[in-house]
């Protein structure tokens, strides 16, 4: 009885979804919601006539469309004391979180969800604009390049997924780029050698440079459990976050324990599983989380703690057959662009230094893992 009084209310309320067409989107991944902005700048401001000035409202307005979505919702949304600093109730905090976790959850699907519509319409506008199937590993510089190149006429068709995902969907003929992220200095007998040997062949594939980024734990605001290691995720009043199982940075996370020796189960948390960078931070955020492995840019964006860890690569990979089309040359002219280098090195975390954006490496120059010694002849031996 009590589980049916519940579903009955969950249904009560729906979700309607629309969208405008604007020469220029905010940089955030949101779908707007009025309502949720507006509980979002009076909890930022303290006041109705702040958060009405911020969000470029009359004060009439917001009130009005705060009342209004009490008496909709069937519950307070604010605590209405005179004279008093505004703020919001227990459920308009538990309302605003429920919606913000959504959406950090949703964001790679929100961006897949943006790109298709954007492609359409980039094909009714323009017949000459390049449109480049992306299927990546989430990255905060990726989402930047989308919205640089597409000032150029590149459109980037990104879908954010698993980097193992990503180069199986290249190798299908699913898309025309993959990225996937190693270590900066990868060795040959690691987790990430293993896996992604059997999916990526020299002769067949060819490494475009893209990026360097920093991973490490995304803590609350000042790091205040002094977490420095991953050593420290096995204490006992640690909780953690992962990624799923086939994304690079579960892949990485994987490699780090086993060279550090420490067992997946002694981290309390290791099966709870979110699907983005910034789904994570937003766990550690609403406190349901003490870390989680990701990247600086997500942290920041949540006003988190980092600590730094490893330096990676960030890798985009096509098939040789798809190097000299026009849209990959677009995307190369683009990464090696000075625009492109100024705008990587300015995101919290990554670097153009020594990444060589756009430029066609060799993978067994980058990757060391197809290197190996033939049979000795004698005492000689010969490296391939």
């Amino acid at each position: 009885m009590h589980s049916h009084r519940i579903d009955n209310r969950l249904k009560m309320h729906q979700v309607e979804l629309s969208y405008l067409l604007s020469p220029q989107r905010s940089a955030d991944a949101l779908i707007r919601n009025p309502l949720m902005d507006m509980l979002h700048a009076v909890r930022q401001q303290g006041s109705i006539a702040k958060a009405s000035k911020s969000l470029g409202l009359s004060y009439r307005n917001v009130w009005g469309a705060l009342k209004d979505g009490e008496r909709k919702l069937g519950r307070g949304l604010l605590v209405w004391d005179k004279g008093q600093r505004a703020k919001l109730t227990e459920f308009g905090e538990k309302l605003l979180w429920a919606e913000r976790q959504a959406q950090a959850r949703l964001a790679p699907q929100i961006a897949a969800l943006r790109s298709d519509i954007e492609r359409a319409f980039a094909s009714a506008f323009d017949d000459s604009a390049h449109v480049l199937t992306l299927y990546a590993s989430h990255d905060a510089a990726l989402s930047a390049l989308q919205a640089h190149t597409s000032q150029t006429g590149l459109h980037l068709d990104i879908r954010f997924m698993g980097s193992v995902d990503a180069i199986v969907a290249l190798n299908a003929g699913r898309c025309a780029l993959a990225g996937f992220h190693t270590l900066d200095q990868p060795g040959r007998k690691t987790l990430a050698a293993s896996t992604y040997r059997s999916l990526l062949k020299p002769g067949q594939h060819k490494l475009i440079g893209f990026a360097h980024r920093t991973q490490g734990l995304i803590v609350a605001k000042h790091n205040p459990l002094r977490l420095r290691t991953l050593a420290d995720l096995t204490r006992a009043d640690i909780r953690y976050v992962n990624r799923a199982f086939g994304t690079g940075t579960r892949v990485l996370l994987d490699q780090l324990l086993a060279e550090a020796g420490i067992a997946p189960g002694a981290i309390a948390g290791y099966a709870l599983q979110e699907p983005s960078h910034t789904a994570v931070a937003q766990a550690v955020a609403s406190g349901s989380a003490d870390a989680g492995l990701g990247i600086e840019a997500a942290a920041q964006q949540s006003g988190l703690g980092f600590v730094p860890l490893v330096d990676e690569r960030y890798h985009l990979v096509c098939l040789k057959s798809e190097l000299d089309t026009a849209p990959v040359q677009a995307l190369r002219s683009g990464l090696q662009s000075e625009a492109w280098q100024r705008l990587l090195n300015e995101l919290p975390g990554y670097s153009a230094l020594g990444a060589r954006s756009g430029e066609v490496l060799s993978l067994r120059a980058v990757l060391p893992w197809w290197q190996y010694r033939s049979p000795a002849r004698g005492n000689m031996g010969q490296t391939l």
